[in-house]
């Protein structure tokens, strides 16, 4: 063994190969970098030839240098591979939190990449010729869809929360229901948040009843705020009572230092029932009810960017401006570049332009017709597996429309020598990755919010992978 270890080569001796100057080439990384992926391969070698898990030539056997630049360019691929990776949605859930939400539209793209690769006017004034504010770019179209007075976008909702309660009720009482005490993703507790604001979180009502009276008889000289916030990712049903805004915001306004604020959580730009799906608030009704000031995620049923939502009264807005934190949870010109694009996208009723909107509201013949299309593609290509096109239900996903269920058409797909687990994994892991469910011991591919460009990706990488199937056997 130890002799074997002595055969290892120099490195200042690998350095001066032919083989290593392919490498820095194929590579197109620098002689320090590639040198110091070198030191690596020879490292992990040795320590496998150390313990004895090495599977490869040994130094005095054929095939040894170039044992050591295959593991250098494994070790290259893993350090220097991007992380993000695209991937082919046919899980059936259209805002998949996990997978990134709403995804942007074409004209959204271009608008984005425009603002990312040239100078632009995000804190300059063209007309006067001075600095500007980047809160205007998308406050006129907000303020135009929502008839709110003013507004202003931060990193996301929870970011609007926080700034909200942090500005406008530190060291004062804020009044919520407890039925509406939420936690959403990634441990979010409104109550948390609160307690990380300052402000004096005053609980009324029981889970699944509260009352006007109980806001009511809250209200001491303490309070700044009542607070409703949107149940997002779950309902209760059954017997039940809360208070709407249009009550809360007169009682508010009984009281003239009190503010009304709504956490409306998604919300929404686009009347979803009139397609009859859903049952969620408008912006602009929440405001036309009298509230104060609204919040709600850009990235979720709005269909942009992550980003939170302010919109509301001017002088609330104007104070919200000029706090410190306004600085710290600001966003970045691309993301006002996105924000922009999908309001101009509202105004001029295009919301079909909007992918996850789209995928919402698309018709069960639609994804009938695109799903027939994607199985007589499939068998036309002389594949092992077997397809069955079945009734099912979508998700629209992001802790929005808990109970809403989207009806859909599956394509049920099997493989002889695959089972529904090794299939929904070689899926995952291909490139594009591509995801699908398991539902009932069936791989279910729903092609809801999948593109006509990302299906015939999609027929590619089931060829591949049943050839590959073919091949192993």
């Amino acid at each position: 063994m130890s002799e074997r270890l002595r055969q290892l080569p120099p490195i200042h001796q690998l350095q001066q190969s032919d083989e290593f100057a392919l490498f820095l080439k194929a590579h197109s990384v620098s002689f320090e970098k590639g040198s110091e992926i070198l030191k690596e391969s020879v490292a992990h070698i040795r320590d496998g030839v150390l313990n004895g898990t090495w599977e490869g030539p040994f130094p005095d056997e054929a095939g040894f240098l170039e044992s050591i630049y295959k593991q250098a360019s494994l070790i290259h691929q893993r350090k220097y591979s991007l992380s993000l990776q695209r991937i082919i949605n046919a899980s059936g859930t259209i805002l998949h939190t996990n997978l990134g939400r709403a995804r942007m539209g074409h004209e959204v793209l271009q608008h984005v990449v425009m603002a990312a690769g040239s100078y632009t006017n995000l804190e300059y004034n063209l007309e006067k010729g001075s600095r500007g504010s980047r809160h205007e770019h998308a406050e006129r179209f907000i303020c135009e869809i929502t008839g709110a007075e003013a507004a202003m976008v931060v990193n996301n909702n929870a970011a609007a929360v926080f700034l909200i309660l942090s500005a406008l009720a530190k060291d004062k009482e804020v009044i919520v229901s407890r039925s509406e005490l939420v936690e959403i993703g990634g441990s979010f507790r409104v109550s948390s948040i609160m307690e990380e604001s300052g402000a004096k979180l005053v609980e009324v009502g029981t889970t699944n009843k509260t009352h006007l009276h109980d806001y009511h008889d809250s209200i001491t000289e303490e309070t700044s705020m009542i607070m409703k916030v949107h149940q997002s990712n779950f309902f209760i049903k059954g017997f039940t009572s809360s208070v709407g805004t249009d009550m809360l915001s007169r009682l508010a306004n009984d009281h003239e230092r009190i503010i009304y604020y709504e956490d409306l959580g998604s919300g929404a730009l686009y009347d979803f029932s009139r397609h009859g799906i859903g049952k969620e608030p408008l912006v602009k009704n929440v405001m036309d009810k009298g509230a104060d000031l609204v919040s709600f995620s850009g990235d979720k049923l709005l269909g942009g960017p992550q980003a939170g939502i302010i919109a509301g009264k001017r002088e609330l807005i104007d104070r919200l401006k000029k706090h410190q934190l306004a600085r710290v949870l600001r966003v970045d010109k691309m993301t006002l570049a996105a924000l922009e694009m999908t309001m101009i996208h509202y105004l001029k009723g295009e919301v079909e332009k909007i992918p996850s909107i789209y995928g919402i509201i698309r018709t069960l013949d639609e994804i009938k017709c695109q799903s027939q299309s994607f199985i007589g593609e499939l068998k036309q290509a002389d594949v092992s597996y077997q397809l069955e096109l079945s009734e099912g239900v979508s998700q629209v996903g992001g802790g929005t429309m808990p109970d809403v269920e989207l009806p859909t058409f599956m394509v049920t797909i099997k493989h002889p020598h695959l089972t529904e687990h090794e299939l929904h994994e070689k899926l995952r892991l291909h490139e594009p990755a591509v995801m699908s469910r398991i539902h009932e011991n069936r791989l279910i591919l729903d092609l809801r919010a999948v593109t006509n460009e990302e299906q015939e990706e999609l027929l590619k990488v089931l060829c591949e992978i049943d050839l590959e199937s073919k091949h192993q056997r």
